[in-house]
């Protein structure tokens, strides 16, 4: 299923005893195109906290209730690492985070390859355990001061600060991002909705990623490999309506792509 970020921001995140805040902001990784946090705003609970989740705890999306499941308990989040939102997301946060949780790290085959993801919120275990136990206590050290030393992930983006680029043809600007769409079976960005009012009024399309050719974050635009009039002659995206594989392929037919699929 494709998850709209508009609609799904501010839903409820339902830990599995309990109310934990609402979605905020999805961070995504721009070099890839995947979610690969959920910030969520523990509103009164934690005093505002913000904390990151990644998608791979969610359980599903329940649309009627506006809520997202996540594999958590309260506490769990509760103890979790503190993050500033203001400001970027280093590689050593992201490290301690994934550890406390036992998660497994997007950029890599771990902290330490061969060692497996541990039991949420228990910290690293290592006495005893038939894989673990292989790995010694300086090859665990080592590993930590080398992700310490490793800035920020130049390609973390949130997706709230992307919304409102502009989309650039070819051949001149075509709109800016209004949303993104989200597979929610691996969390890849399917699509980008662009809303081209100063253009088209009142036509959105859908832009592919793999569609891009460049990104200018400090402009605020997106360089996209289509033309005007393959635009203005494309499928029309209705927020209102299921995208189903039908009108898929029509979209990448339309401009002579190779579907994801």
């Amino acid at each position: 299923m494709l998850l709209s970020v508009e609609q799904v921001h501010g839903a409820d995140i339902r830990a599995s005893d309990g109310t934990i805040g609402t979605a905020d902001d999805f961070y995504f990784d721009d070099a890839q195109w995947y979610v690969r946090y959920l910030v969520v705003d523990t509103g009164g609970w934690l005093s505002g906290r913000k904390v990151l989740i990644t998608p791979h705890a969610v359980d599903g999306y329940d649309a009627a209730r506006r809520q997202l499941a996540v594999s958590l308990t309260r506490e769990q989040v509760a103890n979790s690492p503190d993050i500033d939102t203001d400001k970027p997301v280093s590689r050593q946060y992201e490290a301690r985070l994934h550890d406390y949780y036992g998660w497994s790290p997007y950029w890599g085959e771990g902290l330490v390859p061969g060692i497996p993801p541990q039991t949420p919120g228990a910290g690293p275990s290592y006495v005893g355990d038939p894989v673990t136990s292989r790995v010694s206590p300086a090859e665990v050290k080592e590993a930590r001061a080398r992700i310490e030393k490793e800035p920020g992930d130049p390609h973390l983006r949130s997706a709230r600060t992307v919304t409102g680029h502009y989309i650039k043809a070819a051949d001149g600007d075509i709109g800016h991002v209004e949303d993104f769409l989200i597979d929610d079976a691996n969390w890849a960005i399917r699509y980008m909705v662009v809303d081209t009012r100063n253009w088209l009024p009142g036509k959105k399309v859908l832009v592919s990623p793999q569609w891009i050719e460049s990104v200018n974050w400090f402009e605020r635009n997106v360089q996209v490999d289509l033309n005007r009039e393959q635009i203005r002659n494309g499928p029309e995206y209705d927020p209102s309506r299921h995208i189903d594989r039908g009108y898929e392929d029509r979209l990448f037919s339309h401009y002579g792509r190779t579907p994801y699929w």
